[in-house]
């Protein structure tokens, strides 16, 4: 499912008087706020849906998949997603 699908169910979801801007807005708010808390707490929770963690990936040897050889992959921070245990049912 891509945004605009997932706009589309949003929008019925709504009900029938529910534009698909009103829907796109809703949409888009709820991206943003999941966000920004993720920016200012580093992890929101969402009962019955899961929770979003930010974690950090430590440096690490790989490869160059060109050449083959060794090289050094710098550490990173990431957006990770746990799925709640009445989502995974």
């Amino acid at each position: 499912m891509n945004k605009a699908q997932l706009t589309e169910l949003v929008r019925q979801n709504l009900g029938g008087s529910a534009t698909k801007k009103a829907a796109d807005y809703a949409l888009a708010a709820v991206l943003d706020s999941i966000a920004e808390g993720i920016e200012k707490d580093g992890k929101v929770q969402i009962l019955g849906f899961g929770t979003f963690l930010v974690k950090t990936r430590a440096a690490r040897t790989g490869r160059n998949p060109k050449t083959g050889e060794p090289m050094t992959i710098p550490a990173s921070t990431m957006v990770s997603f746990k799925a709640s245990s009445s989502l995974k049912d």
